[in-house]
């Protein structure tokens, strides 16, 4: 089995396994410890009368909230189980869900051509991705940016490993939210703050602004506090594109 079937066999395995509910997987925190503040930091950037694409939606947590903020919101994730969940949840139908590979660029291409130019979320999705996957997920975003869209793309940093590590190694064990993660062999990795620069310009993208920030988990700490991992955003253009305007 090749590492990207490895890949898609894991999440789908994790989707397939979990309800979908709000909060159950390890990384699905609240949108107002999420997408909120990001939104905040991508504001003054973007145009807010273009749509945004949630890439990696899983059961479709933050592109609800987003649905709120921009006027069409539309969530792709690689696991036909996280879109059906992502779909289940949204009882109002304030957003729209589909499956996609990221590495498929002309499935990517085909969402492009439905949607025009597209504000793009991507929370965490990079560290998740093969090695050999990340130029072209980073080219999906480009795609769908167009000339007058604006990416958000946040990733964990290397510090994370070690907040992960002091989760593990809790007295009794890891909890049951990373359990999961580890049943499903899902591998994070580490992207450097060094490595993120060179993906971003290599699909064409302008870095207009970047910042570092914690990643809140739905997971705790035995104090109550918080499970938060170390992060950096970026906010990102075609490079030499118009002003977004808005």
């Amino acid at each position: 089995m090749s590492d990207s079937e490895r890949y898609v066999r894991a999440w789908e395995g994790f989707w397939a396994e979990n309800t979908g509910e709000p909060g159950e997987p390890f990384w699905d925190a609240d949108p107002a410890l999420t997408a909120a503040p990001h939104t905040a930091l991508f504001a003054s950037h973007a145009d807010r009368t273009l749509p945004i694409v949630d890439l990696g939606c899983g059961n479709g947590t933050q592109t609800r909230y987003l649905a709120g903020r921009f006027p069409r919101a539309v969530g792709v994730d690689l696991s036909a189980s996280a879109v059906a969940h992502a779909r289940r949840a949204d009882r109002d139908a304030v957003a729209e869900f589909e499956q996609l590979d990221l590495t498929d660029l002309a499935g990517v291409r085909r969402l492009g051509g439905r949607l025009g130019d597209a504000n793009v979320y991507l929370r965490a999705v990079l560290h998740q991705s093969e090695p050999a996957d990340r130029p072209p997920v980073a080219a999906a975003v480009a795609l769908l940016l167009g000339r007058r869209g604006r990416g958000f793309v946040v990733e964990p940093t290397a510090a994370a490993k070690t907040v992960l590590q002091q989760v593990a190694e809790r007295p009794g064990g890891p909890p049951e939210k990373l359990r999961q993660v580890r049943k499903h062999d899902l591998r994070p990795a580490e992207v450097t703050p060094g490595e993120m620069p060179g993906l971003l310009r290599g699909a064409g993208l302008e870095i207009l602004d970047e910042g570092g920030t914690d990643l809140a988990m739905s997971e705790h700490h035995p104090d109550g506090s918080r499970v938060a991992l170390p992060a950096h955003w970026y906010v990102v253009a075609a490079a030499g594109g118009g002003p977004a305007g808005g």
